[in-house]
């Protein structure tokens, strides 16, 4: 990993240099692009896959396990989240950003294979090594993208529209040749074999590591080690630090939800403060300002709780409860994840319209996370109504299309919401904290993520889902969303005068 490191050039001097031009964007661009794609198809090839496994393999298929496999799950992407917050200072201080993106590559490689051999402890180590490589890679590529433009170069935000392309690009195939690979080549719908999903994910994550490696010349020398970062002694220090880590995060998975929901909540707590103290140091419009984020988190937190649900509870609702027969052919669950992505590339456009068109009534950043909060609602009324009224009484099973639209009107709310959070968080933070109040938008996701395992597994219970027990979780579902969109909406004057004229 030590031919990243270059002397000192343009991009030492915080202008990138001159790159080939294509279509109409620096050639890095589209190196990130691939990059990226490959490693969201790693990361959503295993995401529908990863509580069907764990019932399967470790519960003998036992619905009685879907409450833990749901649990470890929304560990598992709380704990992603978080660990997000120390990627930035590892690349920054410590190795700089093509190593990071490097290294955390590799430990994503190698927790996803851990994750193919049969074993409950492998499982967790596979899970806890995945998580740290994340911290080093996810944060860091976005922020590449960023660097290879010019101060104030206005292709800017249509590359990073281009790179959230391959996102959705990576995350909509990944769930469909995954899932055919699983229930189609190597088993059937009955028996999954759940194992080539991880080992499809971890080549997938080896692609984005081949194409970094060969491509990241073409940054000529952004992001590169160099000075103090450029040493072997410090790759070597984060390595260990790294290794020294894993075990830490397989504890925190092996404890009760519960509790790693109040670490969490501490974790946050504490750069909470901090912000507001900042805030008051600087004055009463900055202190507002943290006050109008602080609530802003909150409700954020409500968002994902339920909207996650996509990679937990809906996964067994899909395979138990959806019928999903066509015929002689059975669409497979893995396929529903695929919706999610198809839905944000069709619509985005579209709301970008809507929000220009409406101009001056185009609505206010909390009446925004407002409306998300409530398109996600309005996809739990959708299951209440299925669950109470479209039950096939022969199959007790419903009809495709609600669980369909179901993912369709969530990512409506999502469009609504997480475009503007992170935009929201660099406007309204200190300026000298606006790192640390990045890392409290990342714990406000992670604490959600894994209260949307909390409230998967209740939707279980302890024998399973059942027609019931998904029409009780998910009609307080539906009233928690309601209720906490129109509370936003109400306390929208207020968040906004506390915002003092931010948009």
């Amino acid at each position: 990993m030590s031919a990243d490191t270059v002397e000192p050039s343009a991009a030492a001097r915080g202008q990138p240099p001159e790159f080939a031009q294509v279509m109409g964007h620096p050639r890095p661009l589209w190196m990130l692009f691939m990059t990226e794609l490959w490693e969201r198809f790693a990361f959503y090839g295993m995401r529908w896959a990863l509580v069907l496994y764990i019932v399967a393999q470790f519960h003998a298929g036992d619905a009685s396990g879907e409450a833990p496999a749901s649990e470890l799950y929304g560990a598992y992407l709380a704990l992603v989240y978080a660990a997000a917050i120390f990627g930035g200072y590892v690349a920054d201080k410590l190795i700089g950003y093509q190593r990071a993106i490097l290294l955390g590559a590799v430990f994503m490689a190698a927790g996803l294979f851990m994750i193919t051999v049969p074993s409950d402890a492998l499982l967790k180590l596979g899970l806890a090594t995945v998580i740290v490589g994340n911290g080093l890679f996810k944060p860091i590529i976005s922020t590449l993208v960023g660097k290879v433009y010019a101060s104030g170069d206005p292709r800017r935000d249509s590359g990073f529209t281009i790179f959230y392309m391959g996102i959705n690009i990576g995350a909509f195939f990944a769930p469909i040749l995954t899932g055919v690979l699983a229930e189609k080549v190597f088993g059937s719908d009955g028996m999954p074999a759940y194992k080539v999903v991880f080992i499809a994910a971890g080549i997938g994550m080896l692609l984005s590591l081949v194409w970094f490696w060969f491509g990241r010349a073409q940054l000529k020398g952004i992001g590169a080690a160099r000075g103090a970062t450029a040493g072997t002694g410090r790759l070597l220090a984060v390595v260990a630090g790294v290794l020294a880590a894993i075990p830490a995060v397989y504890l925190l998975l092996t404890i009760d939800a519960g509790m790693l929901n109040w670490i969490l909540i501490a974790l946050f707590v504490a750069p909470a403060i901090l912000l507001l103290v900042e805030g008051m140091r600087e004055g009463a419009v900055q202190r507002d300002m943290v006050i109008a984020m602080l609530i802003i988190f909150g409700f954020n937190v409500l968002f994902w709780m339920f909207f996650e649900q996509a990679g937990s509870s809906f996964n067994f609702l899909a395979q138990n409860i959806v019928d999903r027969q066509f015929g002689g052919w059975i669409f497979p669950v893995g396929w529903f994840q695929s919706v999610n992505s198809v839905a944000i590339i069709t619509l985005a456009p579209v709301l970008a319209w809507l929000w220009v068109k409406m101009g001056s009534a185009n609505p206010s950043i909390p009446r925004k996370f407002g409306l998300g909060l409530i398109f996600n609602g309005l996809a739990f009324l959708l299951l209440m109504f299925a669950l109470s009224s479209l039950v096939d009484p022969q199959t007790l099973k419903v009809p495709f299309w609600t669980l369909f639209m179901v993912y369709v009107i969530q990512s409506v709310g999502e469009l609504c919401l997480s475009p503007i959070g992170l935009s929201m968080t660099t406007k309204l933070a200190p300026s000298r904290l606006a790192g640390l109040a990045m890392g409290g938008w990342f714990l406000s996701i992670a604490i959600g993520n894994n209260l949307s395992g909390i409230f998967a597994s209740r939707v279980s219970g302890e024998g399973g889902m059942t027609v019931q027990s998904a029409h009780a979780g998910y009609t307080f579902g539906f009233w928690a969303l309601l209720g906490s969109g129109v509370l936003l909406f109400l306390l929208a004057p207020l968040v906004n005068k506390l915002m003092h004229g931010v948009k």
